[in-house]
């Protein structure tokens, strides 16, 4: 039988928190999980009176760990992603 604390230790780690930084506005940098990215984009792009799909796919694509593809996206948006310290 396993005891408490080996089942503790199993648990799911925690998310990953990612820095996005919008490369246009300096003042905008926020650290969130891949589910932050989608909203946190897309208000910046609201501000600007701006929609863009690749918005979800750039979120996606960190989810999942695509970077190559995330990094992609990431430029045509003037957006930088990275692992947050």
């Amino acid at each position: 039988m396993r005891s408490i604390v080996c089942l503790a230790r199993r648990s799911d780690p925690a998310p990953m928190t990612y820095r996005v930084t919008d490369r246009l506005h300096t003042r905008h940098t926020a650290h969130v999980a891949a589910d932050g990215i989608n909203s946190t984009v897309s208000g910046w792009l609201a501000e600007l009176g701006v929609h863009s799909p690749l918005v979800a796919d750039l979120a996606r694509t960190v989810r999942d760990g695509e970077w190559a593809a995330a990094y992609a996206i990431a430029d045509c948006l003037s957006i930088d992603v990275t692992v947050a310290p």
